[in-house]
C-alpha cells in the first residue's frame, strides 16, 4: 500500500502546476483592500469592486491550501503505527479532490474580462440572402429573446426596422441581467441558416445569413463625448420597429462626426430618444477601443475563442438535418427546433470551456 501511496505523491508533484507565489500575492492584496475599505477618504467604490473579484478567488487558495494540509497531516501519519491504517483510508480521497480543486483555482486564477458583468447591445443586421436573411435575421432575434427570458434578464428593444414580410432590416436592443456580456459575447459573428425559404416553390435549399454583434454597454467613465462632435437631428417616426403610432417628431438620429457611427432611437420620448441613442454610440464607441486593442493581443495569442472577428462564420443552422454546428469548437446538436427556441445554454456551456482551456494552456505555457 506504501509503495502505491508513494507512486501517487511522485505523479501528483509532477502534475501540480499552481503558482504558489502568485496565491500569496493574491492573498496579500485581498488583506490590503480588505483593510482599505475601512479607512476615512478611501475610494470605497472601487475597493469595493475588486474586494469582489478577489474574494472568490480567496476563497479557492483557501480551499486548495486547506487540502494540501489535510494530505501532509495524512502523509506525516503514515510514520505513526497506530495511526497508519486511519491515513492509508484517508489519502486516497483527498488525493482523488485534489485535481479538481487545483482546476477549480486555476481556472479562478484566469484573467477576467472587466466586461463580463456589464449588460449588453445586441445588434442583428440581415446579410446575403435577401428577404430570406431577413427572415432568418428575424428568427435569431426571437431565439436571443427566448433566451433571455430562461436567463432572467431584461429584454429591451432600441430600435427595430422590419422588412415586408415581417423579417429584420436591422435590431438593436438593450440586454440586462446577471453576467450578460459573460454569455451572449461568444453570439458576435457571421450566423448562417440553410433552408428551404417561404418564397421559394421549387423546394430547393438557399443558404443565407445573417451578423450578430455582441457589445458591452459602456459608461460614462468609458468614452468622454465631445458635444461638438455630434450631429442630432430629430425626425418624425412611427416607433421602434412599427410597435407604436407616433405622430411627433420624437425619433433621434445621432451621427458622431469623427468616427462616422450613426445611431437611431425611436421611443415615444424625445428625451428618453436621445439618452438612448447616446447610450449606443457610448457603446459602440467602446467597442471599438476594445476591438483594436484585442486585435492587438490577438496577434501573439495562440487561440482565441470569445468575441472575434465578426466577419467570421462562427454557427450554421441546417433545417433539413434539424442540426446546429457552431464551427469555432466543431460542436453539432442535432435539436435545432430547441436552440432555435432560446435552448442555448449547452452551446454557450461549450464555448466558455473551450475558451477557458485555451487561456489555460497558454498561461501555463
Amino acid at each position: 500500500m506504501r509503495r502505491g501511496l508513494d507512486q501517487i505523491t511522485r505523479m501528483d508533484e509532477r502534475n501540480r502546476m499552481v503558482p504558489m507565489e502568485k496565491l500569496a500575492r493574491i492573498e496579500e492584496r485581498f488583506e490590503y483592500v480588505q483593510a482599505r475599505m475601512n479607512d476615512a477618504g478611501a475610494d470605497v467604490a472601487a475597493l469595493g469592486r475588486e474586494y469582489a473579484e478577489l474574494r472568490p478567488v480567496v476563497a479557492r487558495i483557501e480551499e486548495y491550501r486547506q487540502l494540501s494540509s489535510d494530505i501532509e497531516d495524512a502523509e506525516a501519519m503514515l510514520d505513526d503505527p497506530e495511526m497508519r491504517e486511519l491515513a492509508e483510508d484517508e489519502l486516497p480521497r483527498l488525493r482523488e479532490r485534489l485535481p479538481q480543486v487545483e482546476q477549480e483555482l486555476r481556472l479562478a486564477l484566469l484573467p477576467k474580462d472587466a466586461a463580463d458583468d456589464r449588460p449588453a447591445i445586441l445588434e442583428i443586421r440581415p446579410g446575403t440572402g435577401g428577404e430570406e436573411a431577413a427572415l432568418f435575421a428575424a428568427d435569431l432575434l426571437r431565439m436571443y429573446q427566448r433566451f433571455a427570458e430562461r436567463m432572467g434578464w431584461r429584454f429591451e428593444i432600441v430600435e427595430m426596422q422590419e422588412s415586408e414580410l415581417g423579417g429584420l432590416r436591422e435590431l438593436v436592443a438593450n440586454v440586462k441581467g446577471d453576467g450578460v456580456f459573460a454569455k451572449l459575447k461568444y453570439e458576435s459573428g457571421v450566423h448562417r441558416v440553410q433552408r428551404v425559404p417561404a418564397t421559394e416553390s421549387g423546394g430547393r435549399i438557399h443558404t443565407s445569413a445573417a451578423t450578430v454583434a455582441v457589445l458591452p454597454e459602456a459608461q460614462e467613465v468609458d468614452v468622454q463625448i465631445d458635444p461638438s462632435d455630434l450631429r442630432i437631428d430629430t425626425m418624425r417616426a412611427s416607433g421602434a420597429g412599427g410597435q407604436h403610432v407616433n405622430t411627433t417628431d420624437s425619433a433621434v438620429r445621432i451621427t458622431h462626426v469623427p468616427s462616422g457611427i450613426v445611431v437611431t432611437s425611436s421611443e415615444k420620448s424625445q428625451h428618453r430618444n436621445r439618452e438612448i441613442a447616446l447610450q449606443v454610440l457610448r457603446t459602440r464607441l467602446y467597442d471599438m477601443e476594445r476591438q483594436k486593442a484585442d486585435s492587438e493581443r490577438s496577434a501573439s495569442r495562440k487561440s482565441q475563442v470569445g468575441s472575434g472577428d465578426r466577419s467570421e462564420r462562427i454557427r450554421t443552422y441546417n433545417f433539413p438535418q434539424g442540426r446546429m454546428t457552431d464551427h469555432r469548437i466543431n460542436l453539432t446538436l442535432y435539436r435545432l427546433n430547441e436552440i432555435l427556441q432560446g435552448d442555448l445554454e449547452e452551446v454557450i456551456d461549450a464555448l466558455v470551456a473551450e475558451d477557458q482551456a485555451a487561456k489555460l494552456a497558454e498561461m501555463e505555457a
